[in-house]
């Protein structure tokens, strides 16, 4: 069967998962505006706009939105138009956030925008940029866990039912050869759906014997004594794998397109600084940490957390594809229509412009 309709296939578990907790997470707290965000004098609104509201994680994955703001980048490319910011402790609270406007362009995981992407029948979003690749391990208890075969009969945390890591983890258990059915989480291994705050509180109980989570949850375990046994960007070729793409109200696309390249264009300046300078941008990322969250990471969980996650203006769209794949080997997903999900021309306008390699939607929308 081809890979993309497999993915395709793939795609309506996570339309039929619930938006999970909503109610629970609520809109995230409103970031707040940095000094370095200046207006330059004589700048102009774009697209008439007195502002653009922009969401994104609290999550190192989330590196390039951090950086961009903290640095000034978004600010600098809006000109007169306001750069406003909210953020947000999960997917379906920001995919909310879109729906209802509070929220024109937000940083987000696979998941969560396919789901909203399938449960609006491809109405309310497009995915319009990469962001982030890895930042994903197997975190385990050293006592307990010694090996990978030692997984099987044990506790593992991921952060939410058909989210990306619980996806990801149900098909490393299945190539094992082992069973665990996807809703109940109960089999061979017990996946224990845990939220990312408290897992590691989890872990110091003993209540989990290791977890498949992001950064920088995973090495918060292993600040707390926790081993990395297996980092997940090995199972995938050339060691990428999609963890944070942006998206955008497609409303607000078709109305602000000016808007959203200025946005896209300080996202790709913001990745090219992130890289060229990873230690300035570390630090810049957790100082936004800091503003948004009250509370900045230390060095022995921010150092090994930054380290594996790569900054990329590539969505690695073959690789969602692989991720629903594996969704629907799980039965978690049924057949969507994700045809039209991606709409890269106008990041692939600004790459050019900037004389980058442009980048590919693998069959899923529009170049």
């Amino acid at each position: 069967m081809p890979a993309t309709t497999a993915f395709r296939r793939s795609l309506a578990v996570i339309a039929a998962l619930p938006l999970l907790t909503l109610a629970a997470c609520g809109y995230g707290s409103d970031a707040k505006d940095d000094d370095s965000a200046k207006v330059a004098a004589g700048a102009q609104k774009i697209d008439g706009l007195d502002s653009v509201k922009i969401g994104y994680f609290g999550n190192l994955t989330h590196g390039t939105a951090l950086v961009a703001n903290q640095k000034g980048f978004f600010q600098k490319e809006l000109g007169a138009t306001k750069a406003s910011y909210a953020t947000f402790n999960a997917g379906p609270s920001e995919i909310e956030a879109l729906n209802s406007k509070s929220i024109d362009i937000g940083w987000i995981g696979p998941s969560p925008a396919i789901n909203g992407y399938t449960k609006s029948d491809g109405k309310n979003l497009k995915i319009i940029g990469g962001s982030a690749s890895g930042g994903v391990k197997l975190v385990v208890n050293p006592d307990k866990i010694k090996s990978l075969k030692d997984v099987k009969g044990k506790k593992i945390a991921t952060p939410q039912l058909g989210n990306t890591q619980d996806v990801a983890l149900l098909n490393w258990i299945a190539e094992q050869g082992w069973k665990v059915d996807a809703q109940s989480g109960k089999g061979d291994v017990t996946v224990v759906r845990t939220d990312n705050k408290i897992t590691p509180d989890a872990y110091k109980a003993g209540s989990i014997d290791g977890a498949w989570v992001p950064e920088p949850t995973a090495s918060k375990l292993v600040a707390e004594g926790g081993k990395v046994l297996l980092d997940e960007s090995t199972l995938w070729p050339d060691k990428q794998f999609v963890i944070t793409n942006i998206i955008v109200r497609q409303d607000f696309l078709k109305e602000h397109p000016k808007a959203v390249e200025a946005v896209l264009k300080a996202s790709v300046e913001a990745n090219k600084w992130i890289n060229a300078n990873p230690d300035e941008a570390k630090a810049a990322a957790n100082k936004q940490l800091g503003i948004d969250s009250g509370k900045e990471l230390p060095a022995d969980v921010l150092d090994p957390a930054w380290t594996s996650i790569q900054f990329t203006n590539d969505p690695l769209a073959a690789t969602l594809d692989t991720e629903a794949a594996h969704a629907v080997k799980a039965g978690l997903l049924e057949q969507p229509n994700l045809k039209d999900i991606y709409d890269l021309t106008v990041l692939n306008k600004v790459l050019k412009a900037a004389g980058e390699s442009t980048v590919s939607a693998a069959g899923l929308g529009t170049e």
